[in-house]
């Protein structure tokens, strides 16, 4: 840890006192902490914990993205997204966890894997971190959606892809994000 993280560190960090359990899903865990802040007073934190999640970003040799099209039922809207699915236990490998739900979701497999960074959805109020990754060179093979799975498969270059999330018609985080790094790393503008 550089310097000036470690000064921060001391200056901003918070320090749990005491944690309440409110709510024990299946994908998430909801707690009630309570907090001495740097100033030495006390407040409260809800906190989502999560168990992480992977994403990717399949492209092909022609430049385009696999995205997918999916009802999410919190915004009561269909979603434009990358592939992405949570980790089946917290030591679960990233890149086992990603290449089994891009095979699922879309079908395809991929011989080139590169991991592209983490991205923290909701810092404020959630510890949930996806791994991001960049798939070259895929084959395309038999999609297996989990039971209760419902989305539709689509290419659209990667230009355009970059397109739409500048003019806001791609709105979920995590593609966003993972397009704008993919297109920096291959070399695609606007």
């Amino acid at each position: 840890m550089r310097k000036q993280e470690t000064n921060e560190l001391s200056q901003l960090a918070e320090r749990q006192t005491a944690s309440e359990e409110i709510f024990d899903g299946v994908i998430m865990h909801v707690f009630r902490d309570t907090v001495a802040l740097p100033d030495g007073s006390t407040s409260t934190r809800e906190i989502l914990r999560h168990i992480g999640a992977v994403c990717v970003i399949p492209v092909t040799d022609e430049g385009n993205v696999i995205l997918e099209r999916q009802y999410r039922y919190p915004l009561g809207q269909v979603m434009t997204e990358i592939p992405a699915g949570k980790l089946d236990y917290p030591e679960e490998d990233r890149l086992a966890a990603i290449q089994r739900e891009l095979l699922e979701e879309t079908g395809y497999t991929a011989d080139c894997w590169q991991e592209i960074g983490l991205f923290y959805p909701a810092a404020a109020y959630s510890d949930e971190k996806i791994t991001m990754y960049l798939a070259t060179k895929l084959h395309k093979g038999e999609q297996h959606l989990d039971q209760g799975e419902f989305l539709n498969v689509f290419e659209m270059p990667l230009k355009e892809a970059l397109a739409q999330v500048m003019s806001g018609e791609i709105t979920d985080s995590k593609t966003q994000t993972a397009i704008m790094k993919a297109a920096n790393i291959l070399g695609v503008t606007l």
